[in-house]
């Protein structure tokens, strides 16, 4: 058998992992409360937005259920486990690289934008008014907001590779924790986000570009972290 490289494991992996030992050792059993994220975090020595991405993760394979304003909830094993190894990177680490790279794209789109673009821009924002969230259509037209934006440099490279970065959202993982914390509100947001990125990027000014993107994407994290596990969550969630 040949060696094989060793590849390091997402630290949201490990944490999946050990709660997953921990429930097949018997320490929770099917419908024992899990401590809260808080409370994990706390435990483990890690940030929340780890802990919210294993537990994602596990709820994805079947091994607990979320109720949000209730509480972490372990389930019976599911028939055909799901491998967590189907997605290596969190949601917030592919957020984390999108706002680096795309608010530096946004900063140099500042400086190449044409009028034609800035109409691409407008429909893109006029379709996006009209549409509730969260369906296939809003998510197309998010990501066609984006890869319009990196777009305005004539490199097809970078539309590809922020197009990909976007994709990354469609996986069982992202969509979970979408299913919590995407709704109307959220939809209406992102889209004020949008305008002031359009609206920088139209008056040629490259660090307000930049920042109204990085500014998005960082509400976009914010967004997926509330808290959906103690009792104060469903509060904050219709706040």
């Amino acid at each position: 058998m040949p060696i094989q490289a060793v590849e390091p494991r997402r630290l949201y992996r490990q944490i999946a992992d050990q709660l997953r030992q921990l429930i097949d050792a018997g320490e929770f059993a099917v419908g024992d409360r899990l401590p809260t994220e808080r409370e994990l975090a706390d435990q483990l020595g890690i940030s929340r937005p780890t802990v919210r991405e294993a537990l994602i993760a596990l709820e994805v394979e079947g091994r607990i259920r979320i109720r949000v304003g209730s509480g972490i909830y372990v389930t019976d094993r599911p028939r055909a486990e799901v491998l967590t190894a189907e997605m290596d990177e969190g949601p917030f680490e592919l957020l984390r690289a999108r706002e680096f790279l795309e608010g530096a794209i946004a900063a140099e789109a500042a400086l190449h934008v044409r009028p034609i673009d800035i109409e691409h821009m407008d429909d893109v924002l006029r379709r996006m008014e009209d549409i509730l969230h969260p369906t296939k259509m809003t998510i197309a037209l998010d990501r066609e907001f984006h890869t319009m934006v990196a777009g305005i440099l004539g490199n097809a490279v970078l539309v590809r590779c922020i197009g990909e970065l976007f994709d990354q959202r469609m996986n069982p993982y992202f969509e979970r924790l979408s299913s919590y914390f995407e709704n109307r509100d959220s939809w209406r947001a992102a889209a004020e986000e949008h305008r002031a990125v359009r609206d920088a990027i139209a008056a040629r000014e490259p660090e307000r570009a930049k920042a109204a993107m990085q500014e998005h994407l960082r509400q976009s994290q914010l967004r997926f972290s509330r808290n959906f596990g103690e009792k104060s969550a469903a509060r904050e969630v219709a706040g």
